[in-house]
């Protein structure tokens, strides 16, 4: 049987795509709700706005279709296949424009279901069922997404806080049930919190979920250090280094000095040694105008352009670095739809 991933413009063969960045964002609002417009990026303030990458509405938001479309272009020329965009309900998900500038650049997206974090969601989302956010998270990969036709591939980041909100346990418990209907693979946004990812993953494995299709998103601000990432993988999960190319002692959502490109990738190397090499993936969770190429960004491409050279220094394999950007990302991609 000839395993596919599910992309906006159909289902593309796993042997016809190489360089994945798993997750990032393409379309988006990351804005709370009720924030107002912000102030336009000047040049002269692209490096402190992206020092406080929270603090300006404007840098948050990425709306322009022809703007992705040309990242994506300089993501193809960079080596890079398939980009997954993890912007879920209540991050300014535009399926339409993932198409636009999937089809202009010649580059693959996967887009994704799932709900952020309650701060994000309408009141209406907020009071949905388990069972309800359920049907609403398998539809979208089974028909597609808000009547469009156009279906997602992945389930997630499910936003979650610490403490988690109803909704998001409620949201969770979706996921994993939405994962049984469809085989897609969960990605997590955890907690702000060292004991965010066991609860989650408890919640999941109670709820049903296949642990080894569940990615645990931002180690770097999690366990800036590793400790208590042996843990996860002991439980079979995949955990995800996202912060690839933000290199500053100040992490604009907390009190932690965040991980160097190459702290990361030594972290990555040991775990590597240890045999779970095949449980983490690295990608760059842009998700600002800041770090975009057109605005002076590292871009999605970073990985591939600078990352490589890195793993050098530090004698690790190629075969590593097949499995961090393309390997164990399309295993994870590979939808095997249990539905009826």
């Amino acid at each position: 049987m000839q395993h596919s991933v599910r992309t906006v413009r159909g289902d593309v063969p796993v042997d016809q795509i190489g360089h994945v960045a798993f997750h990032e964002h393409l379309l988006f609002d990351i804005a709370p709700l009720g924030s107002g417009p912000g102030v336009e990026i000047e040049m002269r303030d692209r490096w402190q706005t992206d020092y406080l990458s929270n603090r300006n509405p404007a840098n948050a938001r990425q709306q322009d279709r022809a703007a992705a479309a040309e990242e994506l272009g300089s993501f193809k020329q960079d080596g890079g296949h398939l980009i997954v965009d993890q912007s879920v309900i209540g991050l300014g998900r535009d399926p339409v424009g993932q198409v636009f500038a999937s089809r202009d650049s010649g580059v693959h997206v996967v887009a994704a279901t799932g709900t952020y974090t309650a701060p994000y969601l309408t009141d209406d989302l907020r009071a949905m069922s388990s069972g309800k956010l359920a049907d609403l998270f398998a539809a979208e990969i089974i028909d597609g997404m808000e009547g469009m036709g156009i279906r997602a591939g992945l389930i997630g980041e499910i936003g979650c806080s610490w403490p988690l909100e109803p909704v998001e346990r409620r949201a969770l418990e979706a996921a994993a049930d939405a994962q049984r209907r469809t085989g897609a693979a969960i990605s997590v946004h955890p907690g702000r919190n060292a004991g965010a990812c066991p609860q989650i993953l408890d919640l999941l494995e109670d709820a049903g979920a296949d642990l080894s299709r569940t990615v645990l998103c931002h180690m770097d601000r999690t366990y800036p250090d590793g400790t208590g990432i042996m843990e996860l993988l002991e439980r079979g999960a995949i955990v995800e280094w996202d912060f690839f190319g933000v290199e500053q002692s100040h992490y604009w959502m907390g009190d932690v000095e965040l991980p160097s490109d190459m702290e990361r990738l030594r972290q990555i190397r040991d775990l590597a040694r240890r045999g779970f090499g095949d449980q983490v993936i690295i990608s760059q969770d842009i998700c600002t105008r800041t770090r975009m190429r057109q605005w002076g960004g590292h871009g999605y491409g970073h990985i591939l352009r600078n990352i490589w050279p890195l793993m050098q220094r530090l004698h690790m394999p190629p075969e590593l670095f097949s499995a961090l950007v393309r390997r164990t990302p399309l295993r994870l991609l590979t939808l095997k739809e249990m539905h009826q």
